[in-house]
């Protein structure tokens, strides 16, 4: 019988004893209790057998229950907490952290949790974890023992119990349960090495598993009942037969797809009817040979499974069995706490840009929207990210752009100081920077503002960094025309964007020319200035072949 007193769970378990009577100090420790009795009240009186047993075996008893209620808490927030499932419950993990606790007797709390991580990440399954030596009485009940029982050879995560007869309590575990909390082992060890070198927090250890960030497909499963009391029973049963569709799906597949099941529920408020959802994460597996583009038809899997489902013993009109793909943009919202999907991390554009190149519908108005949406992103509170965050070196007067080594003496026209602003349609500047509506165009006493409403005339400054004559500081002067066509091609931008930035520099410098005074200037330019950060802009090609300076600039 299972429930809840005041919060806690509690199983209450049956067992029938051959006794006349059973007296109130009866110790069912002893071997004696388990003579002439069925296997079903020798699995009730192991319960509290192996919880005895734990309790003498471990060194410090008030270390291990802190510990094991720490590990239970973390084991929840990832969802690793469920023997129904497949992954381990109350007792496995109490046996996991006594092994821990015995092999550091005299560790805290807090360092009985680092080692529990750190030795569970190095284990070697299916290695047993036992606290003691198996135990072999005369009763005659079998015992976990791989030499003599085949079946026992195909366990994945042995954890034995420490009480007579022994067996293994993880049975459940399946090849890709194990996969799961194998990785959440290694998530927690990273994050206890992170503790212990103060470069974390405790809290960063129980932050919730996102699961329906974590996988590209997902099965749904959706249980209907007429009312809440059949739902539960009618959930209560495919629950327990969840584990059977794992099995099932690394059967299929010979092991190459694997699930994750989830071991909470989900109810959808809009139904009428009673309703709640499981779900399961699909990948394939790690360092297996897969064909490109290869599918996996797991329809005959889920129709035998729904099969075994409705033999239930018990059924009624009502209860229904709904089992579907669902990719992770198609995920419902109401499994996600606030009611809604949370946006995903917008990704740099730069890779974008990429992308567009080869792109076949690139100058589709579809591809165009696609590339607008991306840059302003889905939350409108947070400010658009730059198109190209590049880093550069002064340009040399001798140089008329990066690629070439001559002194271009053409003036510039009024087409190539034509310049597009983001894809989001309006200027900004970097966090930290100001005021994005106010102009940043502030010049030293040296400047020519002349030069710079010349090439700046109908734009507005945002920021790039120049060289002044008479003395080197830095003038942010980025001139941004109004946008014109959003859509407008990319290098033609950048080739534009490099003779302007090069007409500002020879403007500033005052000659076109290397002269004395001017190569002294920029010789320190260099040395001071380092690399130029442009915000908002994209360059392209080559920097400047000259000592110090990158041969490439990043692209």
């Amino acid at each position: 019988m299972k429930f809840k007193f005041h919060g806690i769970s509690i199983d209450l378990l049956y067992a029938s004893v051959s006794l006349l009577v059973v007296p109130s100090d009866l110790d069912i420790s002893q071997e004696a209790v388990l003579y002439d009795i069925d296997e079903a009240t020798v699995r009730s009186l192991t319960g509290c057998r192996v919880a005895d047993q734990i309790l003498r075996l471990v060194p410090n008893i008030e270390s291990f229950r802190t510990t094991l209620r720490c590990l239970k808490h973390w084991a929840r927030r990832r969802g690793v907490y469920s023997n129904v499932t497949g992954f381990l419950g109350g007792v496995n993990w109490a046996l996991l952290v006594a092994r821990v606790c015995q092999l550091y007797p005299n560790a805290v709390p807090s360092m009985l949790v680092s080692r529990f991580f750190r030795v569970f990440t190095q284990w070697r399954w299916p290695t047993p974890v036992m606290l003691c030596a198996i135990e072999e009485e005369e009763l005659g009940f079998p015992v976990w023992d791989p030499r003599k029982n085949p079946r026992d050879r195909t366990h994945h995560m042995p954890i034995i119990t420490p009480a007579y007869p022994c067996m293994n309590s993880s049975y459940n575990v399946s090849t890709s349960t194990l996969r799961v909390m194998i990785e959440q082992f290694q998530f927690g060890n990273k994050i206890c090495q992170e503790i212990e070198m103060n470069k974390a927090s405790w809290s960063a250890l129980f932050e919730p598993f996102n699961f329906f960030e974590a996988y590209k497909n997902y099965l749904q499963v959706d249980i209907i009942a007429e009312d809440d009391e059949d739902l539960r029973l009618w959930k209560g049963w495919v629950e327990s037969r969840l584990r059977q569709l794992t099995l099932k799906i690394e059967r299929d597949t010979y092991g190459k797809l694997q699930c994750h099941p989830y071991p909470y529920e989900y109810a959808d408020p809009s139904r009428q009817c009673a309703h709640c959802a499981f779900f399961m994460g699909l990948s394939r597996k790690e360092g297996v040979k897969i064909q490109e583009g290869q599918q996996f038809d797991i329809r005959g899997t889920v129709d035998e499974f729904r099969h075994e489902i409705n033999m239930y013993m018990f059924w009624k009109p009502g209860m229904e069995l709904a089992v579907s793909h669902v990719r992770r943009k198609e995920i419902p919202a109401y499994v996600f706490p606030e009611g809604y999907k949370r946006p995903r991390p917008q990704r740099h554009l730069n890779h974008q840009h990429h992308s567009d190149k080869n792109d076949p519908g690139n100058g589709s108005p579809d591809s165009q929207l696609k590339r607008k949406h991306d840059s302003t992103g889905i939350d409108d509170t947070e400010p658009c990210r730059s198109v190209k965050r590049a880093s550069i070196s002064p340009v040399h007067p001798k140089t008329s752009s990066p690629r070439s080594g001559n002194v271009s003496d053409e003036p510039i026209s009024n087409n190539q100081q034509k310049v597009t602003s983001n894809a989001s349609g309006g200027s900004q500047d970097s966090p930290g920077s100001g005021n994005q509506d106010q102009t940043k165009c502030s010049s030293s006493s040296h400047a020519s503002e002349k030069s710079l409403d010349s090439v700046a005339s109908g734009s507005k400054c945002v920021k790039i960094e120049a060289v002044c004559s008479g003395d080197v500081t830095s003038k942010h002067v980025d001139c941004i025309s109004p946008v014109k066509d959003s859509t407008a091609p990319t290098v033609a931008v950048s080739t534009t964007l490099k003779r302007v930035a090069e007409k500002v520099v020879l403007e500033l410098v005052g000659s076109e020319s290397i002269g004395g005074n001017n190569a002294e200037l920029l010789q320190i330019a260099e040395t001071d200035m380092g690399n130029v950060l442009v915000e908002n802009l994209h360059f392209g090609g080559n920097g400047v072949p000259q000592s110090g300076l990158p041969e490439e600039l990043e692209v």
